[in-house]
């Protein structure tokens, strides 16, 4: 796949990602109800909308090597692994990442779109719908953050989108202290263990949390120097944000194999792993 087709990418997912996040911002500021899905975690009406809406832009307009790319949504995740494991390239979305945070109202939630080349992201857009920031990336293209959503338009071109956006990561200096960044709904006894661990490295280490995608934007923007996860995410959590991190010249990796995270496994639940930023080494 070329540039040319990455840029027409990229632009028409932050687009998706965009009215998605109006539609999640609608049911934010009603009286929304929620459920719960069969793993017990929550679900909104904001969940499902945003998935319809992604869904309606990628399958209408999007196509590689002039066939349609397949979608692998959080809210469509019934596509037989005997099926999907054939898939060359396809979409992987989390219409609505950190519905724990949505339903607390602390603004900590995002729109996640990955496009996927086999087990690896080539493409990503996280959208913060409250705050209006967009993160975005592919493959050999470099690592973006957009404060602003008021230049996006139907006929926006590639230069217009970069020329008002930041490349990240915005500094290239190890924070002081040493910044981590965790879960502001999950921990672990490992996660306890692997500050304690940078204590023992670090003169002095700092501890931010932070709701879904954006620690993984954190990590890349170089806010925190390094997100450890050891308890339970989902393929669709991670892949937007690990192609941000990667073409910020940082690291997600597995903390079993020391590889990056792979994807479109028969099992979509991610091990465990450590984002680390540019220039950064944990061992």
């Amino acid at each position: 796949m070329d540039k040319i087709q990455y840029d027409k990418l990229i632009l028409t997912a932050i687009l998706a990602a965009k009215r998605a996040g109006e539609a999640i911002l609608e049911v934010y500021g009603s009286d929304f109800a929620v459920e719960q899905k069969d793993d017990k975690s929550p679900l909104t009406l904001a969940d499902t909308r945003s998935h319809e809406i992604i869904a309606d832009v990628l399958e209408q307009t999007i196509t590689v090597n002039n066939s349609t790319v397949p979608i692998l949504s959080e809210e469509g995740r019934d596509t037989p692994y005997e099926e999907r494991k054939r898939w060359e390239y396809f979409w992987l979305v989390d219409p609505l990442d950190g519905t724990k945070e949505f339903v607390k109202r602390n603004g900590e939630f995002t729109v996640n779109i990955a496009l996927m080349h086999r087990d690896k992201p080539v493409l990503g857009i996280i959208y913060v719908p409250v705050t209006d920031v967009f993160y975005f990336a592919a493959l050999n293209f470099g690592s973006y953050k957009l404060e602003s959503s008021d230049i996006l338009t139907d006929d926006l071109s590639i230069k217009e989108l970069i020329d008002k956006s930041q490349r990240l990561p915005l500094s290239n200096d190890i924070n002081t202290p040493f910044t981590v960044v965790g879960s502001r709904s999950h921990t672990s006894e490992e996660f306890t263990e692997f500050v304690k661990q940078l204590n023992a490295k670090y003169e002095k280490v700092e501890f931010i949390s932070s709701g879904s995608s954006l620690k993984l934007c954190l990590v890349a923007e170089g806010i925190a120097d390094t997100y450890p996860r050891f308890g339970p995410t989902m393929e669709w959590d991670t892949a937007a944000g690990q192609a941000i991190v990667e073409q910020a010249e940082g690291k997600v990796i597995n903390t079993q194999t020391n590889e990056p995270l792979s994807y479109n496994k028969s099992n979509l639940l991610n091990p465990f792993f450590i984002v680390s930023r540019q220039g950064l080494c944990l061992d």
